[in-house]
């Protein structure tokens, strides 16, 4: 090692400091070596961090300190600094200061300490929050699945302090574009936005004759979540409302041909609760037709379609990361497509409907950032503020991508489980037929599933309300399938669409279908339970009815 003056002044210490100590006899049989880490100088003590230079197993616990890493001083070979715990000495222990390490590495240190408060704080408050008491614990049909490492990104996020979106919204949008086996991602702020930014793209100039029109017709749903269908009326265009088949709950794909009008120039489509609609037979009419397929994977991530992803046939997809979702960031969506063009233009109209792409922070990535003549603007005005198209700001911050960052590698684990949930249900339930509609996967699926849909049928002796309310009075969460039928919605009486067919199916959904939940955190205990409750309903049925 180095030898730099000997100092005694306590005050002379600052954190990052590396000092040789001579430790109390009582601890130098534990301690191997003298060298140690100021971290905080106060009065006639020192708290200091102990270095070794054997490399500890826990990782988490240890940092390595390289010459490299140092703005003073040598090392004759490589140490590990042990951030698990903090030791108070005497100044009379300090024998001298031998170097001192950068700014870089003591941002790591103390960010790999705040890690390891995290994680205590996690395991005392957070950890077993979720003790599951049969008839007293409420049984939620959806929420967040964490440990500490969403905690440990979203602290890291914090010390950044880039808000807006940074290097853990790139991470993000790489590591998620991977997985889906597409080209690109762009983050947003909910997946209620993805879908608008969806529609919003297609309505770009820059699409010439493909463009999407006021006045020109969008086929989808009425059994939806209001969000995929009001991007369609945001924009001023007419929803073509098919009928959907109970079972798989989507799309009538066979009815879609003889929708189409010479108005018709998308198809905007959810997988229901995880289930895919009929890719083949969508992709193949909008590729005879030249329309536009955007498929709504907000509850379906992690579904597969002949093996593959949905959200990887559509020209665009868009997903939700709220916090019933398969994973979370609190807030936060997502839009994927395989076209250059499609995400330059989605960029667009999140980011004000500016014509610039560069990053937040960065300026002049096309080179001519002086040079452009767009519009009626003069030449030279500054690119970063030039608008293309009438757009919003729907950005993400840096500390919710932060923590889809951590969720992202949980994500085959919670695909799995819902797996798993959703057959436990079906087995225990399907002794139940003669009284439900049980969820079907649709042909050639793989469904992710989000909720476990069931239909009372006609005739059976008991309503929707009679056993949603026995459910819910025994803590067990219900929910709807969304609108039911949207056009009966108040909101909905003065828009504009058009019906093909008739939507009966939809309006028996509307009033006999409910969905409970099977998100990861259900326990196969939990499902035991729920099924149990089934039970007793039926035997309270039969009781009643004798």
């Amino acid at each position: 090692m180095g030898n730099m003056a000997k100092v005694r002044n306590i005050q002379n210490f600052e954190l990052g400091d590396m000092i040789v100590i001579d430790y109390p006899a009582w601890i130098r049989g534990i301690i191997k070596n003298n060298l140690c880490l100021v971290y905080h100088a106060k009065n006639d003590e020192l708290q200091i961090l102990y270095m070794t230079s054997e490399k500890n197993e826990d990782h988490s616990h240890s940092i390595k300190i390289s010459n490299e890493d140092l703005i003073e001083g040598n090392l004759s070979k490589d140490y590990f600094v042990m951030t698990d715990r903090v030791l108070l000495i005497n100044k009379k222990s300090i024998d001298k200061k031998i170097g001192r390490i950068s700014i870089q590495k003591i941002d790591e240190i103390l960010r790999q300490m705040a890690h390891n408060i995290v994680e205590k704080h996690y395991n005392l408050v957070h950890k077993n929050k979720y003790n599951f008491i049969p008839g007293e614990t409420y049984i939620r049909y959806a929420g967040r699945v964490y440990d500490a490492e969403e905690m440990k990104t979203l602290v890291d996020s914090c010390l950044d302090f880039w808000l807006t979106a940074g290097r853990f919204s790139k991470q993000f949008e790489e590591e998620f574009a991977r997985f889906l086996g597409v080209k690109h991602c762009i983050l947003t702020n909910s997946g209620s936005s993805a879908n608008l930014l969806a529609i919003s793209a297609l309505t770009s100039p820059k699409l010439g004759e493909r463009r999407l029109k006021p006045g020109d017709e969008v086929i989808t749903t009425a059994c939806a979540f209001p969000t995929t269908v009001n991007p369609i009326i945001q924009n001023n265009l007419i929803p073509v409302f098919l009928d959907i088949d109970i079972g798989t709950y989507n799309i009538q794909a066979e009815k879609i041909e003889a929708a189409l009008s010479e108005k018709t120039k998308a198809i905007f489509l959810a997988h229901t609760l995880g289930n895919p609609f009929d890719l083949d037979k969508v992709m193949s009419i909008a590729q005879k037709y030249h329309l536009w397929v955007i498929e709504d994977n907000c509850d379906a991530l992690g579904s597969k379609y002949k093996g593959r992803y949905t959200g990887s046939f559509g020209h665009i997809a868009t997903f939700s990361f709220y916090p019933a979702h398969h994973i979370t960031m609190g807030e936060g969506g997502a839009l994927v497509t395989n076209d250059i063009q499609l995400k330059k233009l989605i960029a667009s109209f999140r980011d004000w409907g500016r014509d610039c792409w560069c990053e937040p922070g960065r300026d002049n990535t096309c080179g001519k950032r002086f040079s452009w003549q767009l519009g009626t603007l003069p030449y030279g005005y500054d690119h970063k503020y030039v608008y293309s198209h009438l757009g919003y700001n729907l950005k993400i911050s840096d500390m919710q991508a932060a923590v889809g960052v951590a969720q992202l590698k949980k994500l085959p684990f919670f695909i799995e489980t819902r797996k798993r949930n959703w057959r436990l249900l079906y087995n225990g339930l399907s002794k139940y037929q003669k009284y439900f509609i049980l969820p079907k996967p649709t042909t050639n699926s793989e469904p992710s599933w989000f909720g476990f849909l069931l239909t009372i049928k006609e005739g059976a002796p008991f309503s929707r309300e009679d056993i949603v309310t026995y459910l819910e009075d025994n803590k067990i969460a219900t929910r709807m399938l969304f609108s039911g039928n949207i056009i009966h919605h108040p909101g909905f009486q003065e828009v504009k669409y058009r019906i093909y067919d008739d939507l009966k199916n939809t309006d028996y959904i509307m009033n006999n279908t409910f969905w409970i939940g099977i998100y990861p955190r259900l326990s196969e205990e939990i499902l035991k339970y729920m099924i149990e409750v089934f039970s007793k309903f039926f035997l309270f049925l039969q009781i009643k009815n004798t």
